[in-house]
């Protein structure tokens, strides 16, 4: 059973994706219907492109579902798949958490600026990459103590 909160980030996901499509067919019914393509149909596709794939990383993919390349976890018992998975697991939290600060300072610095048509501070543009950052400490983090408590071999 899923919890609220992963329903919550499953339909904002999936408003962030249906006005990325609505803005695409905006977009080219203005260009080749109307012949008059409207500027600031590219700069939201862009920013909701960026919105749909690293809140998607962040709160929706699932890190099953992530692309591995698995050949030599799945060459070892039991224990060296525990032990690769505690590893594997402190490496992204921890390169996630040593991010983080300075993803923040830079995403907060860009709020100055915005974005050439609509004028959106940039902070708002690439703020999911440090949601996405701070989702991976979390996730991974979790992932650990499972792993050392000997939970979630069957991931």
């Amino acid at each position: 059973m899923q919890s609220w909160l992963q329903r919550a980030a499953d339909w904002i996901g999936g408003a962030l994706f249906t006005s990325l499509f609505l803005v695409f067919l905006i977009q080219i019914t203005a260009r080749f219907g109307f012949g008059r393509p409207l500027p600031w149909t590219d700069e939201l596709a862009v920013i909701l492109y960026i919105w749909v794939i690293l809140w998607a990383s962040a709160f929706m993919v699932r890190p099953r579902e992530h692309v591995v390349f698995d050949l030599v976890y799945n060459s070892v018992g039991t224990k060296g798949k525990r032990l690769l998975r505690i590893v594997g697991s402190a490496l992204v939290a921890i390169l996630a958490a040593v991010a983080l600060p300075g993803s923040w300072d830079y995403v907060s610095f860009m709020k100055r600026e915005g974005t050439p048509v609509l004028g959106i501070p940039f902070m708002w543009v690439f703020l999911p990459f440090v949601l996405m950052l701070a989702a991976l400490v979390v996730r991974y983090g979790w992932r650990v103590w499972l792993a050392v408590r000997g939970h979630g071999d069957d991931e």
